[in-house]
């Protein structure tokens, strides 16, 4: 504001140290003598700030803070580390560090001032916000004048959250809301807000520079065992959206690394702290308090009967929307046990939604964010969880023994932002709320599978899955492999980086990262080096191989329908092949991201064309549908879709000897399950241990609760039982002649020793 000659300048100053004191005094005569007026100050503390409101003119009112720049000289090498360690806020030093600077650099000292701002103009933005106290608003308006004005000192790393707490109970709004909540719930009004504010004091972050200097030395000591690769192609658009709106990231879950992996390469590209969504699980001393202090909003991990929470959490991120604050949060809820993108969370989206509806926000943005690592320490764990081991329990014992596992390269974090959603268009495309959330969360995720890249070591363990327990040597890796980079090659699947998978190097470095880390095992006696999954390793090895997987599952389906119209020889191959998958789409929607059913059918089109460009020139003739068939290459069904259907397999026959009830012990029956599964792999029943997994015979369980076959007592379910387990079973049995035609190529061509060496055989 543009502040009239006739009204008295007044300056709001904060405790400060004597040092401070005789800076500030000085920079205040040299005000004097620049403009011919006194000046006159005022501390935000004490009772002066009560008189200062009582007055009957109208002073502008600017706050002043005396900063410290940081040292920028290289100085001595002990001294930057111990700066380094020190985690200080970067604009405050010691008192006996200040007369130092102040002798020997005294340029790093500057007084800086906030935006000024009439008395007057203060008490109507205080009637606007329905009333309090003065004197206590126009100190905290002081405080956040003088944090914008720092931040352009030290950049956006540094914009924090000040007085939400007060900025959000001292509004007219909060306390219409309270009195509202009381009458529902039929609760005095001071109950509901002592439990509104002890909600706020428990999620906020109460952030603060020296604690985000300290998170973030943690971080890159946490994550020291990778080399972080960020696709950078949509950051201008972020930075420029973020000038408006806020923005919202969701990433896809991997690892408790996953927001120390995001946070540098946000900050590298000049975006500000996010305020993360964390789970109350992991507030464990220390990382707790810190984290908390640097910008991570713990919330409860169930809150269905609280209304106050429900309400409280609404307000807050209304707050931080308006405030164009960023969030972040895993669209998926938790870390993926399996890989690949687990299904959308609506909960935390609702509560954005809603608060955005009754925000003042033009916009906001959800911003995709796809994570994947080269290899992780924690998977072998998920592993275990996922064949029955129980979770072990975050904890501060817990933490350190994580933290000292991640002192072992372990390779690349790759981090690649999809495209913005906007909120607005996209809440508008449905009039059913409800519906509007669920396509919003779809439409992220499928974002996310659309730049989740293929990573050189995804594509090695899609080699080694698929072939039962064989071992392969160099040639026969390069005899699979090869087609594959041709095939990621013609669809133009984005790769992680500056990866070539073209280059044999590159494949070598990947196998050999995946026998240092135990998932594959070598032999070395005999005549020829061959590789193999380590014991136990399945689970392991499909968790890498996951995070392509979505790009291959249309390719897999066609497969699997040529397979059909060579098995039942169908009359209309056109007709009957679109009804065969989009019944197999159908089957595995629980499992991946599909388009709509009209892309789904133009993307299933380029596959084939992908395998024969003529193959709708004579579907007529069964012998041209089995031509096609047989020059399939790669072949990728067995390899993408047989532990899916194997696992469903077992749930599907288990199914036929489960009471017919309205009461059903999920627990219990995937406990059987796993008992099962692992009986047929030491039969030779199931082709891989990574068909024994708690969470493929769940996601099984959810198609069959969709089909109605579970917790009914009607006994028609009977047959719709053995329905479902015959078409389970019947595509059980193409994924495996698929598999066998994949091994019989395979045989043929090595045995031939025609085979393209794709890696190198030693190290």
């Amino acid at each position: 504001m543009t502040e009239p000659e006739r009204h008295l300048r007044i300056y709001l100053t904060e405790e400060m140290t004597d040092t401070e004191d005789r800076v500030l005094r000085t920079w205040l005569g040299r005000r004097e003598n620049e403009s011919g007026h006194p000046t006159a100050t005022v501390a935000t503390t004490g009772q002066a700030l009560s008189a200062l409101a009582l007055r009957d003119d109208d002073p502008v009112l600017t706050p002043v803070r005396v900063v410290w720049m940081p040292d920028t000289t290289n100085g001595h090498r002990g001294q930057r580390l111990r700066e380094v360690l020190s985690a200080r806020d970067p604009l405050r030093i010691g008192a006996n560090a200040q007369r130092r600077v102040l002798r020997s650099d005294p340029g790093r000292c500057r007084v800086i001032e906030g935006d000024p701002a009439s008395l007057s103009e203060m008490r109507d933005r205080l009637a606007e916000r329905g009333g309090g106290s003065l004197p206590e608003f126009i100190r905290r308006q002081a405080a956040l004048a003088l944090e914008r004005a720092e931040r352009n000192l030290l950049g956006t790393q540094y914009k924090v959250s000040r007085f939400v707490v007060e900025e959000i109970t001292d509004t007219s709004r909060f306390t219409a809301g309270v009195k509202k909540l009381a009458a529902q719930l039929n609760l005095t009004v001071v109950d509901v807000e002592r439990r509104a504010r002890a909600d706020l004091d428990e999620m906020v972050a109460a952030q603060s520079r020296r604690a985000i200097a300290l998170w973030d030395q943690l971080g890159r000591y946490f994550s020291r065992a990778y080399r972080l690769d960020v696709d950078t192609t949509r950051f201008e658009e972020l930075r420029e959206l973020n000038r408006e709106h806020s923005l919202v990231f969701l990433p896809s879950h991997r690892s408790y690394l996953d927001p120390l992996v995001l946070r540098p390469a946000l900050l590298a590209n000049d975006l500000p702290l996010n305020h993360v969504m964390g789970g109350l699980n992991v507030s464990f001393w220390p990382i707790g308090p810190i984290s908390k202090r640097s910008g991570t909003v713990f919330i409860r991990r169930k809150f269905d009967g609280d209304e106050i929470y429900k309400w409280t959490l609404r307000e807050y991120m209304r707050f931080l929307m308006n405030k164009r604050f960023n969030l972040e949060w895993y669209i998926e809820g938790g870390r993926s046990r399996t890989g690949k993108l687990r299904p959308p969370r609506y909960g935390l989206l609702t509560y954005l939604a809603k608060a955005f509806e009754s925000s003042e926000a033009p916009d906001v943005y959800l911003v995709p964010v796809s994570l994947v690592y080269d290899q992780l320490y924690e998977v072998n764990a998920m592993a275990a969880e996922a064949h029955g081991a129980e979770k072990r329990k975050e904890s501060f014992r817990w933490m350190v023994g994580y933290v000292r596992a991640q002192g072992q390269r372990r390779g690349v974090a790759h981090v690649t932002v999809g495209r913005p959603l906007s909120l607005r268009k996209s809440l508008a495309q449905e009039d059913d709320f409800r519906l509007a959330i669920q396509k919003t969360g779809i439409e992220v995720s499928h974002r996310i599978n659309e730049v989740t890249p293929i990573t050189a070591s995804s594509l090695v363990m899609l080699a080694f899955l698929g072939i039962e327990d064989r071992a392969l040597t160099v040639p026969e890796l390069g005899f699979i492999l090869g087609p594959m980079v041709d095939y990621i090659t013609a669809r133009k699947l984005p790769t992680a980086g500056d990866v070539d998978l073209t280059n044999p190097q590159v494949i070598r470095k990947a196998l050999f990262t995946h026998l240092d880390s135990g998932v594959l095992r070598r032999f070395d006696e005999g005549d020829e080096r061959v590789y193999y999954l380590g014991k136990d390793q399945g689970l392991v090895a499909a968790f890498y191989r996951n995070n392509t997987i979505h790009f291959l599952v249309v390719r897999a389906i066609a497969e699997m329908v040529l397979c059909a119209a060579v098995d039942e020889k169908f009359a209309d191959p056109l007709t009957d092949g679109w009804s065969e998958a989009k019944r197999i789409r159908d089957l595995l929607k629980f499992e991946f991201f599909f388009s709509d059913k009209e892309t789904f059918q133009e993307e299933l089109r380029s596959e084939l064309s992908l395998i024969d460009p003529a193959w709708e020139s004579d579907l007529s003739n069964p012998e041209h549908v089995e031509h096609i068939l047989d020059e399939v290459r790669p072949y990728l069904a067995h390899r993408v879709l047989q532990p899916f259907l194997e696992a469903y397999e077992v749930v599907a026959d288990h199914l036929l000897d489960a009471p017919v009830t309205q009461d059903f012990d999920e627990r219990t029956f995937i406990a059987e399950c796993l008992a099962l599964a692992q009986q047929r792999r030491l039969r030779q029943q199931i082709a891989s241990s990574e068909s024994i997994s708690s969470e493929l015979f769940a996601t099984a369980l959810q198609l069959a609760r969709n089909r109605r076959l579970v917790e009914t007592d009607d006994p028609e379910v009977l047959e719709g039982r053995r329905e479902f387990a015959h078409e389970i079973r019947t595509l059980v049995r193409r994924v495996r002649e698929i598999r066998d035609r994949a091994h019989a190529k395979l045989d043929q061509v090595c045995g031939s020793g025609t085979v393209t060496e794709g890696a190198e055989s030693g190290r």
